[in-house]
């Protein structure tokens, strides 16, 4: 039993950061109908980033933090710029658009920091707490707790400010949206820059959890998407309950199926959605023009 309870202490965590890169899918999908297949490389930049503002620039790993969600979103709103000409005209070329800035991220993160991924020490203290017998690692609640608070500040945002019920309004009917004086583009340039720095906060925290290397946004960005679908594409509540879904799986088949834990995980997902097609949250549907 404390094996088992200890297995779902660190999926949790691990899957907390999947929800994060989960929730950056689910934003956009829900506000333009559009897939961001940008979105884990950029989770990637933002892992280096953040690695390289604490270990290289020696600033204070929530410093660190701040400034690459701060670049990320830069990099959003620069994403659905170039993108905004297409919206309602070419969607197959938007969804193109997206997989060339990942290809271009890519080469990117390369060049600035070479093909060799890098170790990322825990900001807290790494003994483990020890709960009710179970060891718990001190950075696993801090992932938590962020992941937490990061949540909850979405959630409010989307359901207490104006602009974010103006985002909710372009998700439900873009025409009527644009119809009362909403200005869409703004809406969608938010949820771009929004969903990047959610990749960053995702890429941070999870540095210290496993290696940053220029793989592990594709990595990353498969549990992510394979977590928004799991949860309902485009529905936040999904994001979440996919992204734990999948990190409790993720980490069930790495410890009872070691070399086939991928496989397993993604079997099993397979499952799942052949019998619920449109996930847990997925009744509801997005219109878009």
């Amino acid at each position: 039993m404390q094996v088992f309870l200890q297995t779902i202490v660190g999926g949790v965590s691990l899957g907390a950061v999947y929800a994060l890169v989960a929730l950056g899918f689910s934003l956009v999908y829900r506000t333009m109908g559009l897939v961001n297949f940008a979105h884990g490389n950029v989770v990637t930049v933002g892992a280096y980033l953040a690695s390289t503002f604490y270990l290289s620039s020696k600033l204070p790993f929530a410093l660190a933090m701040v400034i690459a969600i701060g670049v990320t979103g830069a990099i959003g709103l620069v994403i659905e710029r170039v993108l905004r000409p297409l919206e309602n005209r070419d969607f197959d070329l938007m969804l193109i658009g997206t997989i060339g800035f990942g290809i271009v991220l890519d080469a990117l993160i390369i060049m600035i920091w070479g093909a060799t991924g890098r170790a990322v020490p825990s900001p807290v203290p790494s003994a483990p707490i020890d709960v009710f017998g179970l060891r718990i690692r001190t950075y696993d609640l801090v992932v938590l707790a962020i992941a937490a608070v990061a949540t909850v500040l979405l959630v409010l945002f989307l359901s207490r400010t104006k602009r974010g019920a103006a985002m909710q309004a372009v998700a439900m009917d873009h025409e009527a949206a644009t119809a009362v004086g909403i200005h869409v583009g703004r809406s969608n340039a938010i949820a771009f820059m929004i969903g990047a720095g959610l990749a960053a906060l995702a890429g941070g925290l999870v540095g210290p959890l496993l290696y940053v290397s220029p793989a592990l946004g594709g990595a990353l960005g498969i549990k992510g998407f394979a977590a928004a679908i799991l949860g309902g594409f485009g529905s936040i509540p999904g994001a979440i309950v996919g992204g734990i879904a999948i990190g409790i799986l993720d980490s069930f088949a790495a410890g009872h199926f070691q070399g086939y834990s991928e496989l397993v995980t993604f079997l099993v997902f397979t499952v799942i959605i052949m019998i619920r097609p449109t996930g847990v949250f997925g009744e509801r549907t997005v219109n878009r023009a």
